[in-house]
């Protein structure tokens, strides 16, 4: 499974692995909305430790989220990005909603 929900006080959590792109980033969606719309986070953070690559698609992905939580009152916040996905991030004006290590989820 290309990305696993846990819960816990900060709200949830989508741990991604392997890459996003176009393919992958849809199945995410998916999977992410259902789970969004069931647990109605008020955070919704993506853990990026295993990504291994990440074109436009998985900005798309967390773009998306992020209008959907707005919607619900919550955020989305993006942990462990590895330098090559952080630099992807910052490109794409993302860098903001990266939790900088040491800092507190909500």
């Amino acid at each position: 499974m290309p990305i696993e929900f846990t819960y816990d006080k900060n709200g949830l959590t989508a741990a991604i692995s392997g890459e996003i792109d176009h393919h992958s980033a849809a199945e995410m969606r998916i999977m992410t909305d259902g789970e969004i719309e069931r647990s109605m986070p008020r955070t919704l953070t993506f853990d990026m430790s295993g990504v291994t690559f990440m074109d436009s698609s998985g900005v798309g992905l967390i773009l998306g989220r992020a209008r959907e939580m707005k919607q619900w009152g919550g955020k989305v916040r993006i942990a462990k990005p590895s330098e090559r996905v952080g630099k992807m991030l910052k490109l794409s004006g993302l860098s903001p909603l990266i939790i900088k290590e040491g800092a507190k989820n909500a």
